[in-house]
Protein backbone atom coordinates (compact mmCIF):
# COMPACT_ATOMS: atom_id res chain seq x y z
CA UNK A 1 0.00 0.00 0.00
CA UNK A 2 1.14 3.45 -0.86
CA UNK A 3 2.59 5.72 1.81
CA UNK A 4 -0.56 8.77 2.62
CA UNK A 5 0.45 11.72 0.53
CA UNK A 6 1.17 14.83 2.80
CA UNK A 7 -0.56 17.61 2.12
CA UNK A 8 1.78 20.81 1.66
CA UNK A 9 1.04 24.85 1.98
CA UNK A 10 3.07 27.41 0.99
CA UNK A 11 4.25 30.24 3.89
CA UNK A 12 2.77 33.15 2.18
CA UNK A 13 6.26 34.83 4.32
CA UNK A 14 9.23 32.96 2.95
CA UNK A 15 7.06 31.63 0.33
CA UNK A 16 8.59 27.72 0.93
CA UNK A 17 6.34 24.72 0.26
CA UNK A 18 5.88 22.67 4.03
CA UNK A 19 3.58 20.04 5.38
CA UNK A 20 0.22 21.69 6.56
CA UNK A 21 1.06 20.54 10.45
CA UNK A 22 4.01 22.69 10.29
CA UNK A 23 2.22 25.71 9.32
CA UNK A 24 -0.13 27.87 11.37
CA UNK A 25 -3.48 28.87 9.49
CA UNK A 26 -4.42 32.46 9.92
CA UNK A 27 -8.50 32.62 8.71
CA UNK A 28 -10.83 36.01 7.43
CA UNK A 29 -14.43 34.54 8.48
CA UNK A 30 -17.38 35.89 6.40
CA UNK A 31 -18.00 38.67 9.01
CA UNK A 32 -14.33 39.79 8.20
CA UNK A 33 -12.68 38.54 11.43
CA UNK A 34 -8.77 37.87 11.27
CA UNK A 35 -7.78 34.77 13.48
CA UNK A 36 -5.53 32.26 14.17
CA UNK A 37 -6.91 28.35 13.04
CA UNK A 38 -6.18 26.11 15.29
CA UNK A 39 -7.62 23.34 13.53
CA UNK A 40 -7.65 24.10 10.04
CA UNK A 41 -11.45 23.46 9.99
CA UNK A 42 -12.67 27.13 10.77
CA UNK A 43 -14.66 28.62 7.76
CA UNK A 44 -13.67 31.46 5.51
CA UNK A 45 -10.77 32.33 3.43
CA UNK A 46 -7.47 31.12 4.74
CA UNK A 47 -3.53 31.82 4.13
CA UNK A 48 -0.55 29.95 5.81
CA UNK A 49 2.54 30.97 7.54
CA UNK A 50 5.32 29.41 9.54
CA UNK A 51 5.35 29.32 13.05
CA UNK A 52 7.84 32.27 13.23
CA UNK A 53 7.78 35.88 13.89
CA UNK A 54 10.40 36.56 10.21
CA UNK A 55 8.25 34.76 8.04
CA UNK A 56 5.00 36.84 10.15
CA UNK A 57 7.28 40.17 9.56
CA UNK A 58 7.86 39.30 5.96
CA UNK A 59 4.22 38.62 5.35
CA UNK A 60 3.31 42.05 6.89
CA UNK A 61 6.15 43.88 4.91
CA UNK A 62 4.80 42.87 1.89
CA UNK A 63 1.41 42.54 2.37
CA UNK A 64 1.25 39.05 1.41
CA UNK A 65 -1.28 38.56 4.35
CA UNK A 66 -3.48 40.96 3.36
CA UNK A 67 -3.45 39.74 -0.45
CA UNK A 68 -4.01 36.13 0.36
CA UNK A 69 -7.13 37.20 2.65
CA UNK A 70 -8.28 39.76 0.12
CA UNK A 71 -8.72 42.00 3.32
CA UNK A 72 -7.19 45.03 4.85
CA UNK A 73 -5.32 44.05 8.36
CA UNK A 74 -5.05 46.49 10.88
CA UNK A 75 -1.66 46.80 13.17
CA UNK A 76 -3.30 45.72 16.06
CA UNK A 77 -4.08 42.12 14.59
CA UNK A 78 -0.26 41.73 14.14
CA UNK A 79 0.19 42.22 17.01
CA UNK A 80 -2.39 39.83 17.90
CA UNK A 81 -1.25 37.04 15.38
CA UNK A 82 2.90 37.78 16.41
CA UNK A 83 1.70 37.11 20.45
CA UNK A 84 -0.26 34.20 19.10
CA UNK A 85 2.86 32.64 17.82
CA UNK A 86 5.66 33.53 20.08
CA UNK A 87 2.91 31.58 22.57
CA UNK A 88 3.14 28.75 20.66
CA UNK A 89 6.60 28.27 20.62
CA UNK A 90 7.36 28.44 24.38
Amino acid sequence: MPAKKVPMRMCVGCREMKPKKELLRIVRSPEGEISVDRTGKVSGRGAYVCANAECLNKARRIKALERALEHGIEDEVFYRLASEITDDAE
